[in-house]
């Protein structure tokens, strides 16, 4: 297949240098590879931070509120800079927009990998998610650029499957890592594989003639931009710990308001550059993006809850709790090139109503899980759940890009990861609420009924003490070890039946999400 004229023209003076055909399979597939390589890696850095979790809490002695950061800061760092890639892109062509953002990626590796504190490990974060924003819509656009119409739905689905497959790799990456080495090591190991996928991207990654100045960079729109969006995580991440109506709630809510309505004003303006308005006069697309924010609202935070509900309700090693979903994404990523031939082929409207199907009741599953489900249980409930994803990626991803001109596809695969993104950080905030909430509710319940009159309670605390006194433990320690101990069991009892509340959660944002699916049943193929 020939490359489009507008990304084989700019390599024709460089045909020497490199005994790759420029207009063959071979280097089309060498792009590829490059452009998946890159993605792949940052999707994997997305995700391993999840089974790192426990052991941040217990190094700097914070809450989740706090450790969730590292996991919410890459993916609202990611929202922000997504808008920035038609600019970039414009401004300084594919291959500098990849290149520097490889560079940059690895920079924040190495800042978060030896940052002695917190924030600065959430700053390196930020760093690594700003460039993944720069190469997640590059990437989808060039799959798009080098494969006909017909077979889109085929290129989405190696998409997702990238996705899919990082998603559920990263977490047994990470949980190997903080068994064998540290914790910290875990922002290191997506640098060798940067480095292979930056010089694939110097060697052969195509660059798009310059069609007109792109126009200065929208500095007031990129400014409200990254005011709404940290306030909003702002807001959802501390409004349990402050009060929702607190002052400084409500005043972050003003300004996060503000922010967002002088965001839209100022894209109204004739400079503007970061987000196309008319895109939104699209019906398909909005219900598609609309779609793509609540998915990435309940599959981020099914990827977050996974490995911290294995550690701390089930006592699983990091490596063990990293390994729940490696089984159920491999699957997946196996059977996505098949559900994106099935988009090219059928109704994006079933696919995805099936998918969504699939993934609520993986998820209702889990939620009747405890600290006695096998490992191999879990690892079932978390298969279900992934094939249901695979069937909604494609036809999900391929629907919102059919639905656009070519000239807009840029703007466009950077708005449907926007929202797919600003969705998984909105839902791990989201999550880690109701986890905190409902921990504490039902740990309060369990304290209240622990009294002198509860005769099962006596019972347990009798038999402590004589299990202690076997043991030679003094009669003065007895009844405070006991007591110990029931703290134990009540605060085990309320994380168990807290997760599974945060499961149900999910489910039902999930049945929300399938709501919209309806609205997309009218056959629409991208105009051309």
């Amino acid at each position: 297949m020939n490359l489009p004229r507008e990304t084989n023209k700019p390599f024709m003076a460089q045909q020497n240098l490199f005994s790759v055909d420029r207009s063959g399979q071979t280097y089309r597939w060498l792009v590829i590879v490059a452009g998946m390589l890159a993605f792949f890696t940052m999707v994997i850095s997305s995700s391993t931070v999840n089974v790192a979790i426990p052991h941040v809490m217990g190094s700097f002695g914070v809450g989740q509120d706090k450790a969730q950061y590292l996991s919410t800061s890459f993916l609202a760092a990611t929202v922000t800079s997504l808008l920035l890639n038609s600019w970039f892109i414009a401004k300084f062509g594919q291959r500098t927009a990849f290149v520097s953002s490889l560079l940059l990626f690895c920079l924040g590796s190495v800042i978060s990998g030896f940052s002695p504190n917190l924030g600065l490990i959430i700053v390196g974060r930020v760093i690594q998610g700003f460039a993944a924003g720069i190469i997640q819509p590059l990437v989808m656009v060039l799959l798009f650029q080098f494969f006909p119409p017909e077979k889109r739905g085929s290129a989405m689905g190696m998409f997702s499957m990238g996705v899919v497959f990082a998603l559920g790799l990263g977490p047994a990456i990470g949980g190997i890592t903080i068994d064998n080495l540290h914790w910290r090591y875990i922002f290191l190991v997506p640098i060798p594989t940067t480095v292979m996928a930056l010089v694939l991207g110097v060697l052969f990654m195509p660059e798009r003639p310059r069609s007109g100045e792109p126009g200065p960079f929208d500095i007031l729109g990129y400014s409200l931009m990254c005011a709404t969006v940290f306030c909003l995580m702002t807001i959802i991440g501390n409004g349990q710990r402050l009060g929702w109506f607190s002052n400084d709630i409500m005043a972050l809510g003003a300004v996060m308001v503000a922010a967002g309505a002088g965001f839209v004003y100022s894209q109204r303006l004739p400079r503007s550059n970061l987000l196309d308005l008319s895109l939104f006069r699209n019906p398909r697309f909005v219900t598609a993006v609309t779609i793509s924010f609540l998915f990435g609202f309940v599959s981020f935070a099914t990827i977050y809850i996974f490995p911290v509900f294995a550690q701390i309700v089930q006592g699983y090693t990091a490596t063990l709790a990293g390994s729940l979903l490696l089984p159920g994404s491999l699957a997946a990523a196996a059977f996505l090139p098949f559900s994106g031939r099935l988009a090219d082929h059928f109704p994006p409207t079933a696919l995805i109503l099936a998918g969504m199907i699939i993934f609520i009741y993986s998820t209702i599953l889990m939620a009747g899980s405890d600290i006695d489900t096998v490992f191999w249980s879990i690892a079932l409930y978390l298969f279900i759940g992934r094939m249901g994803n695979a069937l909604v990626s494609p036809a999900l991803m391929s629907t919102a890009m059919d639905a656009l001109p070519a000239s807009h596809l840029h703007q466009g695969a950077g708005t449907v990861n926007l929202c797919l993104m600003l969705g998984g950080s909105c839902g791990i905030n989201a999550l880690v609420v109701v986890l905190e909430r409902r921990i504490e509710f039902h740990g309060d319940a369990f304290a209240m009924t622990q009294t002198s009159a509860n005769p099962a309670t006596r019972e347990m605390l009798s038999s402590v003490r004589n299990l202690l006194g076997e043991g030679g433990i003094p009669d003065a320690l007895r009844d405070g070890v006991a007591l110990d101990y029931l703290n134990s069991i009540v605060a085990a009892q309320a994380n168990t039946l807290g997760f599974q509340d945060g499961f149900i959660a999910i489910a039902f944002v999930s049945a929300i999400a399938a709501v919209p699916v309806f609205l997309l049943t009218r056959k629409h193929r991208r105009p051309q």
